[in-house]
């Protein structure tokens, strides 16, 4: 609880696939976020936080709901047979009926229609599924909107339409979602030559040859090979070696990538600025995260799902003035079902019993909790999925180890391929191997960490009433 009198404002941004290394606050070497940047200085940056599930629709269940996917409903993308139950408990909803106005504008991508349209939302104007980077179409409860324009300024020009319109006597809760910089990555005009005389840094992992793991992968089909001709942009140039075709993809890839999040952190400074005239600055708590992480070339790799720190771990800053130490940062492990628990607790508002995550408001305050969380738990269920042959994988992580396991097939996948594959395990020692190329689970000197990890893997799927699928 914060204390204060006044209940604060609510701002949460969103995005779609914004991974850590993108990010200046978190020591970027690859691009500038000068707004992102700003809310770190003045609030908290959490360097161990963490997403349950790698993947666009089980993650914004996720952060209404404060569950893990098998108890939302939304284990994998959102499409016909798995739809999400918009009348379940969200903290939207229950911040609306404590008077807080509620809006959520941008990516929703949880279906639509009367079963999962947006609930608990005083306004809500969202793209449909993944929506369009120019002249998008947005649905609202009269119906559909389009707008000329680029998506990611759009979004901003409706989230502050919406503040400008506001009963300035209550508080409000924004959720801005933004597509960006989700694939295909479609820039702004003004960016379009971001980064065109420059070699971008690559990743030191980006020759990966995949050994010393488990055979997934190696059969993943994420590769910087695996890229589109929509996503390159330019025919790949004759003569070059393996090694060379890899490398200029990859440049191909990262400065498209880089130059849509020029204009989302521009767009995060114009809401930034608007609560600075506004006066709303000193009563608003506001929140900058990602669904999922995301490869920039990690491992060769695009995309997420699997349960390496690029995809696993996402960016989490929090600024409140007054309550947050400015330029503060923790490395307590927080998982994003803990979202929905921490902004009610900042609203003075009661947790649903079935939430499942854990209010951060102590480590905002800059207090170390002594029974805080040692591990976290993930769990990606859609198996050899239609688009990069991704292997359904569980785990745990904690502050030093990662223990992953392959049951072979999947769990409540809609569409994905029925092909099972052997069990596989992986344990990576962070400590030793933070690029996680060399998995310990064989080496006889972990035996004991092995046996205490699936131990305290299970304890967790059990008292998170999921359903372990190893001896």
């Amino acid at each position: 609880m914060t204390g204060r009198v006044r209940r604060p404002n609510l701002l949460l941004f969103m995005t779609d696939d914004h991974a850590v290394p993108a990010i200046g606050a978190y020591g970027s070497v690859i691009n500038k976020t000068p707004a992102v940047d700003r809310l770190a200085a003045e609030g908290i940056r959490f360097d161990n936080a963490f997403c349950s599930n790698s993947i666009c629709s089980p993650a914004r269940a996720t952060l209404l709901t404060g569950t893990y996917s098998h108890v939302h409903g939304m284990t994998t993308l959102e499409q016909p047979g798995q739809k999400f139950d918009a009348s379940q408990p969200t903290f939207p909803a229950m911040l609306q009926k404590a008077g807080y106005q509620t809006a959520i504008i941008g990516k929703w991508h949880l279906g639509h229609g009367a079963y999962s349209d947006p609930r608990g939302f005083d306004h809500w104007e969202v793209l449909p599924e993944h929506g369009v980077y120019h002249d998008p179409v947005f649905l609202t409860a009269e119906g559909e909107r389009q707008y000329q324009g680029y998506v990611t300024d759009i979004i901003t020009d409706l989230a502050l339409q919406w503040l400008d319109g506001r009963d300035p006597e209550r508080p409000f809760a924004l959720l801005v979602q933004h597509k960006a910089p989700h694939r295909a990555f479609e820039p702004a005009a003004r960016h379009r030559h971001l980064y065109e005389n420059e070699d971008i840094p690559a990743p030191e992992t980006l020759h990966d040859d995949y050994s010393d793991r488990a055979p997934a992968a190696a059969e993943a089909a994420m590769r910087m090979s695996d890229l589109q001709p929509h996503d390159l942009k330019a025919p790949v140039p004759e003569g070059l070696s393996e090694r060379q075709e890899r490398e200029w993809r990859y440049q191909r890839y990262i400065k498209e990538y880089l130059r849509v999040i020029a204009a989302l952190d521009e767009n995060v400074g114009r809401v930034l600025h608007y609560l600075d005239v506004s006066g709303l600055e000193a009563d608003t708590a506001v929140t900058y995260t990602s669904d999922h992480g995301f490869y920039l070339g990690e491992h060769g790799w695009f995309d997420k799902r699997f349960m390496y720190e690029p995809s696993l771990r996402i960016p989490l800053i929090v600024r409140y003035p007054g309550v947050v130490p400015a330029g503060a940062a923790t490395d307590e492990l927080v998982v994003n079902v803990d979202f929905a628990q921490t902004l009610l607790d900042l609203a003075g508002v009661e947790p649903h019993p079935r939430m499942q995550g854990r209010s951060l408001v102590p480590l905002l305050r800059g207090q170390q909790p002594p029974d805080w969380r040692q591990a976290v738990y993930y769990r990606y269920f859609e198996h050899l999925d239609a688009c990069h042959d991704v292997q359904a994988n569980y785990g745990i992580r904690t502050h030093r180890y990662k223990l992953i396991h392959y049951p072979g097939h999947g769990s409540g996948q809609v569409g994905a391929k029925d092909e099972k594959r052997e069990p596989a395990w992986e344990l990576f020692d962070l400590e030793q191997d933070p690029d996680e190329l060399r998995s310990r689970y064989d080496d006889p000197t972990y035996a004991h960490i092995v046996r205490e990890l699936t131990e305290q893997l299970t304890r967790l799927q059990l008292h998170y009433a999921d359903t372990p699928e190893h001896a």
